[in-house]
């Protein structure tokens, strides 16, 4: 087993941890910020009040709670939230990855511009956005209370792929190859086929298997989330951190790959379910994945 879950809140945990001791981050946030605070997450377990909602069924099926990302969309003061939220987090995490160490970040088409100012502005450089193309329930409604007057309007486009902001946490080094020598960080690993990792990775929606193993409301595939975390660590050798580690899904990726990692996370009740989770998700699919497909 080379992979640690502590049950912790990840500002704390930074605060405390050494410095230059992680190598790379693939997370995956809380968007709204409040949405998965305890009280917020007790009442989407209840599937009772809160800012979760209860997403329409269009096939006869139970549908999981999903978070109103409405409620941060034009609120001036939740996106300065939001921000202070992503700024505050940036700085913990550039001290203690190694100088060239990555980040991977989840985000959302209307919030990635703000998480990108607070990454650049704690000190990251900006090295592009990896787009994992996949339908969403998110956009594509007509005018609310005016659906049948504006049958053939959309309020905003229907989501059919999420951004993944790439960070890199500046060299201390001339060069990269200088800073790859010295701290195993500055590049991101090619495939197993030698291909160059690419920005755009078609990814369908969670298996339903993976989803009854790790049922967290944003569970990442897989197949996807193999795919980032191996570009993660140049040579395969390091710590990758997962700081809202969820159901363990991140750190599950990397068992598959046999790298070491760490996942924070602050919720009991996912903490929990990720010691059972993380061995069964690195289990699936054996073979050897289509890093570049």
């Amino acid at each position: 087993m080379s992979y640690t879950v502590i049950h912790a809140d990840c500002f704390e945990w930074m605060a405390c941890r050494e410095e230059y001791s992680i190598t790379a981050i693939v997370t995956d946030p809380p968007y709204g910020v409040k949405e998965y605070t305890e009280s917020e997450m007790e009442k989407r377990r209840q599937k009772k009040g809160g800012i979760w909602r209860i997403p329409p069924s269009f096939d006869g099926h139970a549908r999981n709670p999903l978070p109103r990302f409405s409620v941060i969309n034009d609120d001036p003061c939740e996106r300065q939230n939001v921000y202070d939220f992503f700024y505050h987090w940036a700085k913990l995490v550039i001290r203690l990855l190694v100088p060239g160490g990555h980040v991977f970040i989840a985000s959302t088409p209307l919030l990635s511009d703000i998480v990108s100012r607070a990454m650049r502005e704690a000190g990251f450089e900006r090295r592009g956005e990896i787009i994992r193309t996949v339908s969403t329930l998110r956009g594509g409604d007509r005018p609310k209370g005016a659906e049948s007057e504006f049958s053939e309007l959309s309020v905003i486009p229907r989501g059919l792929w999420e951004p993944w902001g790439l960070y890199r946490k500046p060299l201390s080094e001339k060069t990269v190859a200088e800073n790859l020598r010295r701290w195993k960080a500055g590049a991101l690993r090619r495939d197993t086929n030698s291909l160059p990792f690419c920005d755009l990775i078609p990814s369908g929606k969670t298996p339903r298997l993976e989803r009854q193993i790790a049922p967290h409301p944003s569970v990442k595939p897989q197949e996807f989330l193999r795919k980032l975390v191996y570009a993660s660590l140049p040579f395969g050798t390091g710590t990758v951190l997962d700081p809202f580690s969820g159901s363990g899904s991140t750190l599950a990726a990397a068992e598959f790959w046999g790298y070491d990692s760490v996942g924070i996370e602050k919720d009991a009740f996912f903490f929990q379910l990720s010691q059972s989770a993380i061995p069964q998700l690195a289990k699936l699919y054996p073979q050897t994945v289509s890093l570049s497909g």
